[in-house]
């Protein structure tokens, strides 16, 4: 870095393995944009210290750092291992169980012994007050306070940490959730306490329920949280902006998400999305796969007209054996399956070989880390196939443990009844296909095929496998961005300052009802400036995008188009409902001779906060072969073993171009390039891998 003051943009991203750092200044000698990045592990339960360990690893000097971007998953984690605080719940008189009866949706069906999952609140600390709005948000019967006292001095007997607050039809007219928010915190101002109309307007009273339940349980902890990383970062002399990553791929302030930490759920991912959102706009590649392989989990996302799609039904722990729980905040859409450098690979009492979803994380690790892991991973299979560099193991730092990887694939080999190597070669296929079948779920389910999309692959292991996936779906580019290990740190440097409103509102979609849709879409993007307006945000400071819930009548769910710009009116309604039966086809491949209902809108109103914007790398000349660090032996696990060239990726400039078998190392991720392929450097230093693929046209991938 030069000795000149630059003004830094710095981001780091906290995994469940590892915490990443990304930061971007530009030479003020030769105005160079350039780009550090650093690897630390993560450091459970005080999360904040590995954020410190990394900036001070990666060598930038707080004081300048202008602009800081954080993600994280302390929030995920506080729900998933149950490390909240005791909360409690004030709803509706009569509306103290809808918690636990929850949806009739049993996802193991025939299971005559399934139980429902546990309420995060026990029944003991369900309370109940009169009071009644309609779904029209009138008046039904009045609220009634006067048990109120009595409900906060059980919950403080009972030792009670937060309070959530979700009361019938609030979505329609908060006024009875703000007045009992308001009673509770005048008598009990020290405990934390969450409305749900604070966090959603839709409606669905269990889903709003849970959403508010969830959000006040893990409130302290992300509050205590944010405050301990805001005052370590200002210790060391930060005095710039510091913004936290949400799950809808924006950030928003520090004091905007200790309100509702809740929407930073999954805000680790929704960054890596936004930057492969961002970057195939940049490089002409408005559809794209992403995926992003990490160390504990895999995750993919379909982004189309270079757009990421945010939702509102997210559920945490859903599986084939639970029904999880509802969140209804904005998070992007996306799959995620427990498939990661770390993913434990085990078989079952049939003989049957898994891989995942149990992880060995950061601490043992993987058998290679020598640190007492002693069951085999994806990186140890990896490693024995020569796809690795055992020699040049996490950018030189671990001496790869051989002797362990080869004891754990052993046990496992025997327990299979084959070799080694056949035992490393099943890991990496049985890897591969359960991240096929995440990909086929976010595509092919929805109604898209694959290879009409780009494969953008990131993080410490998308570039291993990418084409392998890629291969097998029919996709015939893979994208590997640079600095792919820490690529979702990078997104959160593309990323605005975001938020997003969703309000319900039954209306037919019809001429007769333009003016009232109109007035809906109006009121809410009057919510949204009035909100950037105390926060010195001005409207022409902000971008809006609109769009509408639509169903056709008497169904359950809708599904969520554009609105056209302008006012909407009877020619507005048209296109509206033509966008809709589109939309409708294209992912249920029907449409019915029948009236579409508005369901609600959603507003994304979004303000710029200085975002990164790349530039084309500079290109020095430098041959090709100077960047070739030898050859070896690669077993590609499905096309055989192969003498493939290594490159070094820190060598690879724009323009130049390689054939495979070829391995691409960086200190932080390894790229395997399959026979056959072509790789090329575009401008901006991603790698570009083409594939050359026979494909039958009579079956889909």
């Amino acid at each position: 870095m030069p000795d000149a003051p630059a003004t830094i943009r710095a981001a780091t991203d906290v995994g469940g393995t590892f915490t990443d750092l990304v930061y971007f200044f530009v030479d003020p000698d030769t105005g160079v944009q350039e780009i550090v990045t650093a690897k630390s592990d993560t450091t459970p339960p005080d999360f904040e210290q590995g954020v410190l360990n990394v900036i001070a690893k990666s060598g930038v000097a707080v004081d300048e750092i202008a602009f800081l971007a954080h993600g994280t998953t302390v929030v995920i984690n506080a729900l998933t291992e149950r490390k909240g605080v005791k909360t409690a719940l004030i709803t509706t008189e009569g509306f103290r169980d809808s918690l636990e009866i929850a949806r009739g949706n049993r996802p193991d069906y025939f299971n005559l012994h399934y139980e429902k999952p546990v309420p995060f609140v026990p029944r003991y600390l369900r309370r109940e007050i009169p009071g009644r709005i309609t779904h029209e948000g009138r008046e039904r019967q009045a609220l009634d306070l006067s048990g109120l006292p009595g409900i906060i001095d059980h919950f403080r007997k009972e030792q009670v940490e937060a309070v959530a607050i979700c009361l019938l039809h609030a979505y329609a007219d908060p006024a009875h959730e703000q007045a009992v928010f308001e009673r509770v915190t005048e008598l009990w101002p020290e405990v934390s306490v969450v409305a749900s109309h604070q966090i959603t307007r839709e409606w669905r009273e269990y889903e709003r329920t849970s959403t508010a339940v969830l959000s006040a349980y893990v409130q302290p902890v992300a509050e205590r949280y944010l405050g301990r990383l805001a005052d370590g970062v200002r210790d060391g002399g930060f005095g710039g902006q510091l913004y936290i990553m949400q799950s809808n791929c924006g950030v928003d302030s520090v004091e905007k998400t200790k309100e509702i930490p809740i929407t930073m759920v999954e805000s680790g991912p929704a960054s890596g999305f936004w930057g492969a959102a961002e970057l195939g706009r940049l490089i002409g590649e408005p559809n794209v796969l992403a995926l992003d392989i990490g160390g504990t989990t895999a995750k993919c996302s379909l982004i189309e007209g270079g757009q990421v799609k945010i939702i509102s039904d997210y559920w945490i722990e859903r599986s084939r054996a639970s029904a999880g729980y509802p969140i209804m905040v904005p998070v992007v859409d996306l799959v995620e399956i427990g498939n990661g450098g770390g993913s434990i690979a085990w078989v079952d009492d049939f003989g049957k070989l898994h891989v995942g979803p149990q992880s060995a994380g950061a601490l043992p690790g993987p058998a290679a880390y020598g640190r007492g892991g002693t069951l085999p991973t994806t990186t140890d299979a990896n490693l024995a196939l020569g796809r690795i560099n055992q020699d040049y193991f996490c950018g030189g730092e671990i001496e790869a443990d051989m002797v362990a990887v080869e004891r754990s694939l052993g046990e496992l080999a025997d327990k299979l009844g084959v070799d080694h190597a056949d035992a490393a070669r099943g890991v990496v296929r049985i890897a591969n296909n359960n991240m096929i079948n995440a990909l086929k779920l976010i595509s092919l389910n929805r109604g898209h095929d694959p290879r009409d999309f780009t494969l953008v692959a990131f993080g410490g292991g998308g570039g291993m496998h990418a084409v392998a996936l890629a291969s097998e779906l029919g996709i015939r580019k893979v994208v590997v961005p640079r600095a792919a290990d820490v690529f979702s740190a990078w997104g959160m440097l593309m990323s605005d300052l975001r938020r997003d409103y969703f309000v319900t509102r039954l209306l037919g979609l019809k001429a007769g009802n333009a003016d009232a849709l109109d007035a809906v879409v109006d009121d809410v993007t009057d919510v949204a400036v009035a909100q950037f307006a105390r926060e010195g945000i001005s409207r022409d400071q902000v971008r809006f995008r609109r769009y509408g819930n639509l169903r056709y009548e008497n169904q359950e769910h809708g599904v969520e188009v554009l609105l056209p710009d302008g006012p909407i009116d009877a020619d507005a309604i048209g296109r509206i409902a033509e966008t809709f039966h589109e939309a409708y086809e294209r992912e249920y491949t029907y449409r019915l001779d029948a009236p579409v209902e508005f369901v609600g809108t959603h507003l994304v109103a979004i303000a710029e906060v200085g975002k990164l914007t790349p530039v084309p790398l500079p290109a020095t000349g430098r041959e090709l072969e100077a960047a070739v660090k030898g050859e070896r032996s690669v077993d590609y696990a499905t096309e055989g073993i192969h003498v493939a060239t290594v490159y070094d990726g820190a060598l690879l400039e724009p323009g130049m171009r390689l054939e495979g078998p070829a391995i691409i190392e960086t200190t932080g991720s390894t790229v395997v390039v399959h026979p056959d392929n072509t790789l090329k450097v575009d401008t901006y230093g991603n790698l570009i891998i083409e594939l050359d693929l026979i494909i039958d046209e009579r079956r889909a991938p």
